[in-house]
């Protein structure tokens, strides 16, 4: 299925931080939300679709899986989604390696150029050998924050043209809402408490933007209907639609070429995995990379009624730039064509792989 959610109202995708009276008073709302957030409503609506009985374990399990396995589960996304032209069209965050070409949004790539030996790129436990430059004749200007690139213009970008963005308020607005905690069964401010009052930040997506995502191994889903996703009990209106075409990784890979996460990915080695043979048939060497700030994702886990582990996610928009030699390409057994140490089955690390 390729399905795409439109809010009932709002949105709410917590970022994971604790949100327990008296410890902190916002709440804060992530979108897209992480793969984890999709996988957990698709599942629950999945049992509601097949009338699993929801106190029988075992037929939870054999429905859709267990938390450390998701069966036959595999999905692509959540992608942000707007309708235009009579398509859905996708969006993603500007690549991390993007320069600033004129004052109105247009970015180019920045260069990959050999680095000094006394000026090499120091990541934590590796030296690469290249740093990353603006082309020439580009002035250096900050990048704006929260920027997105249509599909089209992703596509002219890593092609190394100049490409357009957009800001995140043209795609999705952060909505305040405050509260004030209630006494349990009285149903009335509680009298000499502190701490209780709150905020929380919601997301309302503009008219016409969604999320997109692509979903295998489920069938017998109406081609419309509501669900339930995210916190507060918030609700998407879900579509089935016609697939997105697929971005095809270059097939044997150029001797240059750079990798664009679209979702975010998890090593366990931290920024990048412990080898990268697990990944790439062939050898391929790492020589620079364009990270933004990792983001801390955990949650809490109800049946066992305690927090899940949390982990450190290099974010979308991050960019790998590699060397190969002898014909390298991509693992045939890679699970959902994904690079991440962690449930490639449900969307972490899809990517885009283009020369430069």
């Amino acid at each position: 299925m390729s399905l795409v959610l439109t809010p009932v109202d709002v949105w709410l995708f917590r970022d994971g931080k604790s949100f327990d009276a008296g410890s902190d008073h916002f709440a804060r709302s992530v979108f897209p939300p992480f793969p984890t957030v999709l996988q957990g409503a698709i599942r629950s609506h999945h049992l509601r679709v097949k009338g699993v009985d929801l106190s029988d374990p075992q037929a939870i399990a054999a429905c859709v899986g267990t938390a450390t396995n998701f069966g036959a589960l595999r999905l692509r996304g959540p992608f942000v989604a707007r309708y235009e032209d009579n398509r859905w069209v996708r969006y993603f965050p500007t690549p991390a390696d993007a320069v600033p070409a004129r004052k109105d949004g247009w970015v180019v790539a920045a260069t990959p150029r050999a680095a000094a030996d006394d000026d090499a790129q120091t990541c934590h436990d590796s030296v690469l050998p290249m740093l990353l430059f603006p082309p020439e004749g580009t002035p250096l200007r900050k990048q704006a924050e929260e920027s997105w690139m249509s599909e089209d213009a992703l596509r002219d970008y890593l092609a190394g043209c100049a490409a357009p963005t957009c800001s995140a308020s043209d795609l999705f607005t952060v909505e305040h809402r405050y509260g004030v905690g209630i006494q349990p069964g009285r149903n009335r401010v509680a009298d000499a408490e502190r701490g209780l009052l709150y905020a929380v930040a919601f997301t309302r997506t503009r008219e016409n933007v969604g999320l997109y995502l692509e979903v295998s191994g489920y069938d017998g889903w109406p081609s419309r209907g509501v669900m339930r996703i995210g916190g507060e009990g918030h609700g998407a209106y879900f579509e089935q639609t016609a697939p997105l075409p697929w971005h095809s990784a270059p097939n044997p890979l150029p001797e240059r070429f750079k990798l664009c996460f679209l979702t975010p990915t998890y090593f366990e080695a931290g920024w990048r995995p412990d080898r990268w043979d697990k990944f790439f048939a062939g050898h391929v060497q790492l020589v620079t990379v364009a990270l933004r700030r990792y983001e801390m994702r955990g949650g809490f886990d109800l049946a066992s009624r305690s927090p899940k582990p949390a982990r450190r996610f290099v974010p979308a928009g991050s960019v790998y730039y590699f060397q190969s030699a002898d014909s390298a390409r991509l693992r045939d057994d890679l699970v959902n064509q994904a690079i991440t140490d962690f449930a490639p089955e449900i969307g972490f690390g899809q990517f885009w792989i283009a020369p430069w």
